[in-house]
């Protein structure tokens, strides 16, 4: 059985009251700002930890980006907990973006895991820079699952605005 609030092949991706929502947030042009940012973040930090990894220079610019982009993913989770709860009446795991937010929680563990074993001293740097590579990884597969989801809105906003949006039964 197939409810409104259940994912599922036919459910849109934002109902009509939603998307009024995600229009009229502040947050979510904060998400919108954040992201490419965070982004760039991104790419910088990749090319210092590989510029590590394969030189051996910039150790500690290495490390400390790696914090930077993890400051700017806490960032960008907790903004986007408070979007989908504006969205969605739920902070996380609101079923149009379950899958995001599921991986979303594994890119935060391994980089919460590299603070910490920064912090405790746990690993040597060149383990910190594979782990850092893993979290990098994972968040990859994140951002292209949002990017995604970004899509597939235009998508139906542009259905709804041509009134050509069907449900199959």
């Amino acid at each position: 059985m197939h409810t409104e609030s259940s994912p599922g092949p036919y459910r849109p991706l934002y109902t009509e009251e939603e998307r009024i929502r995600r229009d009229a947030s502040v947050w979510t042009l904060i998400q919108g700002i954040l992201a490419p940012v965070q982004f760039v973040v991104f790419l910088v930090s990749l090319a210092l930890v590989l510029r590590f990894l394969v030189t051996g220079a910039g150790e500690s610019a290495a490390i400390w980006s790696v914090v930077i982009k993890t400051v700017t993913l806490y960032t960008i989770m907790v903004t986007g907990c408070i979007w989908e709860k504006v969205v969605f009446d739920c902070y996380l795991f609101a079923p149009a973006f379950y899958w995001e937010d599921v991986v979303s929680m594994l890119v935060l563990a391994l980089h919460t895991a590299y603070l910490l074993a920064l912090f405790y001293g746990w690993l040597s740097p060149q383990a910190l820079m594979y782990l850092a590579l893993a979290a990098y990884f994972t968040y990859v597969v994140n951002a292209a699952q949002f990017l995604l989801k970004l899509r597939a809105a235009r998508l139906q906003s542009q259905q709804v605005q041509t009134g050509s949006l069907g449900v199959a039964a």
